[in-house]
């Protein structure tokens, strides 16, 4: 059993702040000459109400209306799809203070991720402070460690079925959802660790927001739709709509971080610190892809302009196109570089290379690539 912490590791970055400084200063001079705000943004409201609209219909109409297998089966596909719109949309920049500068507002819009089953307390801990502050950090970030499934950095322990992981992690990220609402919230708020990571203690409120938002979740996920269809019936459009939610969430995510074009650092010895400041860290591990594809940024919640979303996380990812270049030019100017894969083919087929290069001999060689948007 690996050694536990009370805090998360004392990761130290290198001190130079003069990338970072200059970078907030660009984004706040483009902010008041547009006479824009970072948050509180009116599309972003709107397509909050487009996506919540469309969940409310396709299970609406999956519960009351479908009575055959042909218009169950693409009514449950859409409630999936329309439930990863509302995690890489609406409850990802509201978990983040991205969404408005009203800490009430966020807190409503981000539970919409505990109306999908997931704990909001443990999930900003586990993503904002550890996965957005130690980002491939190996052995720290706990967003790039799949256990026994997968090898997903090079320091982690290869085993002979990852030989075989490109083919099969596809259809494991289709468990996403179930693995996180029945397993890791309940082991973590139970041991209050993630990994060797100690939790803040929960208060009393979010104890009881923890049962209650479960309770919620069962009701419609289960309970409602039993009382008009038979349960098997459920269970199985249920997990169509579920498989739907992982592949489509695990594949966005991974295409970010885990790639040959990032960087996967070691955690330094204690006294040391990393090569990187950490904002040029960021640029290091986090890649773009697809930039310039709008049907893709709005339907992945601006997740594929990772890059931004990192350097900027309290911003809503309505802003992240306009904020490229801006990385761009500031990057250029320290010798830096932000990441991009040009379509989402062209990262799907990165991830797809990294993870049969990783389910090879432990003594296979990664070679971080970096394209220049």
């Amino acid at each position: 059993m690996p050694a536990v912490i009370d805090a998360p590791p004392r990761v130290r970055f290198a001190d130079r702040p003069a990338f970072s400084q200059e970078l907030r200063a660009r984004a706040d001079a483009y902010f008041e000459a547009e006479g824009l705000t970072p948050r509180d943004v009116p599309r972003m409201y709107l397509k909050s109400a487009f996506i919540l609209a469309w969940f409310s219909g396709s299970w609406a109409l999956l519960v009351f209306a479908a009575h055959s297998f042909w218009t169950a089966f693409p009514l449950a596909v859409s409630l999936g799809l329309s439930v990863a719109a509302i995690g890489m949309s609406v409850m990802h920049d509201a978990n983040h203070g991205g969404y408005s500068r009203y800490p009430a507002v966020n807190r409503l819009f981000g539970s919409t991720l505990d109306l999908m089953g997931v704990n909001s307390f443990l999930w900003r801990h586990k993503h904002n402070v550890l996965h957005h502050t130690y980002t491939n950090v190996q052995g720290v970030d706990y967003d790039v460690d799949f256990g026994i499934l997968a090898r997903l950095t090079p320091e982690q322990t290869r085993r002979p079925w990852h030989r075989y992981q490109h083919l099969y992690l596809w259809f494991f990220y289709g468990f996403l959802l179930p693995k996180w609402v029945f397993h890791d919230d309940f082991l973590i708020w139970k041991s209050r660790y993630i990994g060797r990571h100690l939790m803040p203690k929960p208060s009393r409120v979010e104890s009881v927001l923890f049962v209650a938002w479960k309770l919620v979740f069962l009701a419609w996920g289960f309970i409602i739709p039993a009382l008009f269809h038979p349960i098997l019936q459920v269970l199985f459009f249920h997990f169509i709509a579920a498989f739907t939610l992982g592949v489509t969430l695990g594949t966005t995510f991974q295409l970010a971080h885990c790639l040959g074009e990032a960087d996967f650092p070691t955690e330094p010895p204690p006294g040391e610190r990393l090569a990187r400041d950490w904002s040029e860290h960021q640029l290091d591990t986090t890649v773009d892809y697809a930039a310039g594809n709008p049907l893709v940024t709005w339907l992945c919640g601006g997740l594929n302009y990772q890059v931004e979303h990192h350097l900027f996380p309290k911003v809503c990812h309505i802003h992240y196109p306009a904020l490229a270049p801006i990385v761009d030019e500031v990057a250029a100017k320290y010798g830096l570089v932000r990441r991009v894969n040009v379509t989402f083919r062209d990262a799907v087929g990165s991830h797809f290379r990294y993870l049969r290069k990783l389910g090879e001999a432990p003594a296979t060689v990664l070679v971080a690539t970096a394209t220049v948007a």
